[in-house]
């Protein structure tokens, strides 16, 4: 490629190779038919392709991502999802409560006409699928480890900085996308600022098993701890059926939870979230985190666009952050590749301003949707206004239908449902 009379390595550079970084390249290589030319770079090392086909490799520890229905079609329309499935845990039903309160509300994927309201995937499978069909991409170009430590926009082509083995090497580009998470370097490199809002919260993730089937549910819970997902897995090597766990609490009792003893934390768990599911018979790995809401001040300037947590961090309670980011994605994909079929450099402000105007609803939307919930549930003073919320929601069909399909990326402005 050329732009004027400089030649230009790549179409698209995309700085981080996590999941959101390989389903661009993935989304960019399948809507151009594989005529955008990319460079994805990622800082670990991913091991090379001698493997016939992805291997699953079961771990009761395995850390697990819920996708929404929506996520799945795109995940279809890049044609993941035959193969995605056969590890996939399906959500068919999600029961919204309050520990000892009135008010609930049941969520059904059949009476929406749906498979499944969303499923729910171990990191390592997904990931291991989104690599394998990566390295089956010719136009797509793989450096790791190696990350990218500078990216400055020019007058024709952006230049990216890469790192490699301990040497430097420049690389140029019609696009960058950065794609670093929610600490981003690069970010901060550019000086884009990020609006950050803490939660004073912190989130304990860990697997437990129970003593009966989880029948495919999911659960919200609310508890004067804090609120709680719990997430149906597929069951673990030795028959049990396995539950991903996320809380959130107040940081002084996280630390406590994380230092308990297994049967500590176990009673805790059960006391705070009760019988619904039966007994919890052994917990797993705990891992602890602080809660922010991060918003990037900017999300694209000339030749450079920012996705993924890089652009904006969500509670993960709501289960938002990864579908929002997969919508980004396609809509992202959906706009260089249109742009490049029609001879338009593909970072242009123009093209990239025309993503952000597609996708600003949603972001917008799905933002304060994880925001505003996650603090409807936490603050103790809006416990009868949330009772009541819940029992109407569960009352009213066709508020339940809506609050499901926000949930799931079918909304005004998002890349599925109604076009922006």
């Amino acid at each position: 490629m050329t732009v004027g009379s400089a030649p230009v390595d790549y179409d698209v550079i995309i700085a981080g190779g996590g999941m959101v970084g390989v389903s661009l390249a993935l989304a960019l290589d399948q809507l151009s038919g594989g005529g955008l030319r990319l460079l994805l770079v990622e800082g670990f090392a991913i091991p090379d392709g001698a493997q016939p086909a992805p291997v699953y490799r079961p771990s009761f520890d395995a850390r697990a991502t819920a996708l929404s229905h929506g996520s799945r079609c795109i995940l279809e329309q890049l044609g993941l999802w035959d193969t995605l499935a056969a590890h996939a845990t399906a959500i068919t039903d999600i029961h919204v409560s309050e520990r000892g309160q009135f008010g609930s509300v049941a969520l059904n994927a059949a009476r929406r006409g749906w498979p499944a309201l969303g499923h729910v995937i171990e990191n390592a499978w997904l990931g291991n699928v989104l690599l394998d069909a990566l390295r089956r991409r010719p136009a797509i170009t793989l450096l790791s480890p190696a990350s990218v430590v500078a990216c400055v926009p020019g007058p024709q082509h952006a230049s990216a900085t890469i790192e490699i083995d301990g040497e430097r090497r420049e690389h140029s580009a019609g696009l960058i996308a950065i794609a670093d998470g929610a600490e981003s370097g690069l970010r901060r490199q550019l000086g884009i600022g990020a609006d950050i809002s803490d939660y004073h919260q912190s989130a304990i993730i860990a697997n437990v098993c129970c003593r009966r089937p989880h029948d495919g549910f999911a659960y919200e819970r609310f508890t004067d701890w804090g609120p709680m997902a719990l997430l149906p897995l597929a069951d673990s090597a030795e028959g049990e059926a396995r539950m991903a766990l996320v809380w959130t609490m107040p940081p002084e009792r996280a630390e406590r939870l994380l230092a308990a003893t297994d049967g500590v934390f176990l009673n805790t768990l059960q006391q705070r979230f009760g019988h619904r599911q039966s007994q919890f018979l052994r917990v797993g790995q705990r891992h602890g985190f602080p809660l922010r809401l991060i918003s990037a001040e900017e999300q694209a300037r000339r030749q450079l666009v920012l996705v993924g947590n890089a652009a904006h961090s969500l509670h993960p309670v709501a289960g938002q952050g990864f579908n929002l980011a997969l919508r980004d994605v396609l809509r992202l994909a959906e706009t260089v590749a249109a742009a490049h079929g029609r001879g338009e450099a593909v970072g242009e402000l123009p093209v990239l301003q025309r993503y952000l105007q597609r996708q600003a609803l949603d972001q917008w939307k799905t933002t304060l949707f994880s925001d505003r919930v996650t603090a409807l549930f936490e603050h103790p003073r809006l416990g009868g206004l949330r009772r009541l919320g819940l029992l109407a929601l569960d009352l009213n069909p066709a508020l339940k239908n809506s609050f499901i399909d926000q949930t799931a990326g079918y909304h005004a402005g998002a890349a599925l449902g109604w076009p922006a």
